[in-house]
């Protein structure tokens, strides 16, 4: 039977990251993944049901939330910097395979969304990882963005900006916004139904928060992880890609994927962005298991 314990590990700057640990039957030492969520996502937020059936393969699962996110510590609350994620997953790595249920020499790691393009970020700069898989990545910031904010909203979402750093200068906290909301007066990050069901469905009480700094959307639109594709290689990559995926868009994924080197494994799924945590778990995570097995369980 699958073990979850609740761990705590040191990230830079002293800051406390929080997350589970699957341990599964059998004796040690095991092949061990590192997850981790997408933007101002918690690992509530459907993360559970991959783990454990990464860890029912055999594999010891280490899932963290990311700083100023859920259980982890880290200030201003609902930041999300993409790339101090990625070091803080560095880390994570590191504690990983300090563990002494895991076998250093096989770990990968386990990205979606946000983090599917941090996923190829590390597959690209951290040599440990025997394996990477990327799911629904964010791969283009800045041309997700121009097809999400309409023209006549891109001088007010600028404004939005620099109001938010004259604030700091003044010495008050960075301002946030609604990430998800069906009404259209409340500025938000998201408005399409899925996303609103996906973030605001059930989770503990304190476990996430409905909001998200302002600054994160303008970093946002300043990462591109796919440019790191062709690094990735010779580290093992799948990506998990939905057909209609308009949150990062299909076709961005894509022409990723082409962009990287073998070995690489394509897996298309019918639906769109948030279709694998549900509707398509079964042949998004069966994908990923078989990817892991392949590449270390020998």
């Amino acid at each position: 039977m699958v073990e979850r314990t609740d761990v705590v590990f040191e990230a830079e700057g002293r800051v406390a990251l929080r997350g589970w640990f699957f341990i599964p039957d059998g004796s040690g030492p095991h092949p061990g993944i590192t997850m981790a969520h997408g933007f101002a996502g918690v690992k509530e937020h459907g993360l559970e049901p991959f783990a454990r059936a990464f860890a029912e393969d055999g594999f010891a699962v280490l899932v963290h939330d990311h700083r100023t996110f859920g259980a982890s510590d880290g200030e201003p609350r609902q930041d999300v910097d993409p790339w101090q994620q990625i070091t803080d997953w560095r880390r994570a790595v590191t504690y990983l395979e300090s563990r002494p249920e895991v076998d250093a020499d096989r770990i990968g790691l386990w990205g979606t969304s946000y983090a599917g393009g941090h996923a190829i970020v590390m597959g690209a700069t951290d040599r440990r990882l025997r394996a990477v898989v990327s799911q629904v990545p964010t791969t283009n910031g800045y041309a997700t963005g121009l097809r999400r904010v309409p023209p006549e909203a891109v001088a007010a979402l600028e404004e939005s900006f620099a109001e938010d750093e004259r604030g700091q200068l003044r010495g008050e906290a960075p301002r946030t916004v609604t990430i998800v909301s069906a009404d259209p007066s409340v500025p938000a990050s998201y408005r399409m139904q899925e996303a609103i069901d996906f973030y605001l469905q059930p989770t503990p009480e304190g476990a996430w928060e409905n909001r998200v700094t302002i600054r994160s959307t303008r970093v946002a639109r300043m990462y591109e992880p796919g440019r790191f594709a062709a690094r990735v290689s010779p580290t093992p990559l799948l990506m998990v890609v939905g057909e209609t995926d308009t949150v990062v868009g299909s076709d961005l994924a894509l022409a990723t994927y082409e962009r990287a080197l073998e070995p690489k494994r394509l897996q298309i799924i019918r639906g769109g962005h948030f279709d694998p945590y549900v509707k398509q778990f079964d042949v998004a995570s069966g994908a990923a298991r078989a990817w892991f097995r392949e590449h270390l369980a020998a």
